[in-house]
């Protein structure tokens, strides 16, 4: 049998209900995710892109220092709820008071390091109003992770979009009255507040009320075994959103705003393979001594992260001005600035989209402290960058940043795999995805070139829906044999 391939028929039945289960996740953020940047596009307008660039650099500060709050709790409790069911009783009832502690702890050292970045007065409240929120939405995320470990991800997928639509509902009834920052601020702390508590409600529910029973050996025992997952958790914080508060302090809020719209569009793609990956987390745990199994949810996983979003690369690539038709306050200068960003971040997701998988499969197999150096050398190297760049390219400077950061981590990552993990790289469909997306752009530019240009934007993404399809049978990517398994007979 060909290395890395998918085959049997009980490993086909595990796929066919694992592609039920994203299937499923990805419409739910697919019908929430696009309105949520559609209504954030208009409060960016309505508010200013100075204003707005503030906002977010508080939000980026922290989702860093939010790290403390979880001190890698929620990797590990998935890991060990998959692992052993048993471990819900035994432990939860210690790690939810430990985890709701942190929380307090991890707004405190919020404001203290806001005080230090020199926020002050109005700004220091709206930092606290800010991550308050987000800590909220937070604790919702690790007791989703008792659900993720069962493997209810129908369960899960929902309540990962309650929030944003309730959020998106107050949003909506906010604008034709008059939106401004306090309101909206406040409306992200209520909806995160409510679909904690309702996820508290469904937990319970599910597998019955969790009393709070202190235990201090087995919380000490948790806090020393989360570490590493801590440690990475905040790289990866401090990795993904330093750019934004780096920006806003050494270049201007401005610059922070047209940074933030373009970074925008990057996390709506991306939610994609945040949406996915948590289930192969949870798939690579269950398995983490079968060296076979992991290879073959590697081959399938690359494919089934890489492929929608090399479509929509290309889309951005050829026609990235498009998704700035809200911003009617704004002048051309400033949309192609954010267009310009958004092209260079845009390369950043296509390196996600190869190599993203990776870090998943070294995190879920004991590998995490080594991901963790990793990405501490790639933060250094993003300071560096930034403190050298951002005060006189601004946006455009962080953007590239991003995107040198992004592909020196992805190189760790390849490193990492061949040498620690017996599962190896599978370096021919790493190849395939760079022909199909290679050809896929190659000939979407020569249907701009020879047509001038002349189709509108959504039939030209159609036809070309249609070409990269031909090109993934044409490469090898999918077969048709597989096609036809995945299928349900009649």
């Amino acid at each position: 049998m060909r290395r890395g391939a998918i085959s049997g028929f009980s490993l086909l039945v595990g796929i066919k209900r694992f592609f039920g289960n994203i299937s499923f996740v990805v419409l739910l953020n697919l019908l929430v995710k696009p309105g949520w940047v559609v209504v954030e596009n208009l409060v960016q307008d309505r508010l200013g892109h100075a204003t707005f660039g503030l906002v977010t650099a508080l939000s980026a500060l922290t989702l860093v220092v939010a790290a403390l709050s979880d001190l890698g709790l929620t990797p590990y409790a998935v890991q060990r709820v998959a692992a052993e069911p048993s471990f819900l009783a035994e432990t939860f009832p210690t790690l939810l008071p430990l985890r709701g502690a942190l929380n307090f702890v991890a707004l405190a050292v919020m404001l203290v390091v806001g005080w230090g970045l020199g926020y002050r007065g109005n700004e220091l409240l709206l930092l606290g109003a800010v991550g308050a929120a987000l800590l909220l939405a937070q604790y919702g995320q690790f007791l989703r992770g008792t659900l993720q470990a069962h493997q209810k991800f129908n369960t899960d997928a929902v309540l990962s979009v309650v929030e944003k639509f309730v959020l998106l509902g107050a949003v909506l009834v906010l604008l034709p009255i008059g939106l401004t920052l306090p309101n909206y601020v406040g409306a992200r702390l209520s909806a995160a507040a409510f679909t904690t508590v309702l996820t508290y409600g469904l937990m319970t529910r599910l597998f019955g009320r969790i009393k709070y029973r202190w235990q201090g050996p087995v919380a000490r025992t948790a806090l020393r075994a989360s570490l590493p997952f801590a440690f990475m958790t905040l790289l990866y914080g401090v990795n993904e959103r330093i750019d934004m508060v780096m920006l806003e302090r050494l270049a201007s809020p401005t610059e922070a705003g047209y940074y933030a719209g373009a970074y925008r569009w990057v996390d709506a793609v991306m939610m994609y393979a945040w949406t996915v990956l948590p289930l192969f987390f949870a798939k690579f745990a269950s398995v983490p001594r079968d060296a076979v199994a992991q290879r073959q949810l590697l081959h399938f996983g690359q494919r089934i992260v890489a492929l929608p979003l090399l479509f929509i690369v290309a889309f951005i690539l050829f026609r990235g001005e498009v998704v700035f038709w809200q911003f009617s306050h704004s002048s051309p200068a400033e949309v192609q600035r954010m267009t310009v960003c958004l092209k260079i971040l845009f390369v950043n997701v296509l390196v996600h989209a190869f190599f993203a998988i990776y870090s998943t499969l070294l995190t879920s197999t004991t590998h995490e402290r080594a991901v963790s150096w990793l990405v501490a050398g790639s933060i250094v190297l993003n300071i560096g960058l930034n403190l050298f760049l951002l005060p006189r390219y601004g946006a455009v400077a962080a953007s590239l940043d991003t995107l040198l950061c992004a592909v020196a981590v992805s190189v760790g990552y390849l490193v990492l795999v061949r040498r620690r993990t017996n599962v190896g790289v599978p370096f021919r469909l790493l190849a395939r995805l760079l022909l199909a997306f290679g050809l896929l752009c190659g000939v979407w530019y020569g249907l701009q070139y020879g047509l001038n240009g002349a189709l509108s934007w959504w039939l030209e993404a159609g036809i070309m829906g249609v070409v990269f399809g031909l090109i993934v049978l044409g490469t090898g990517l999918v077969q048709r044999k597989e096609i036809s398994q995945l299928v349900p007979k009649r």
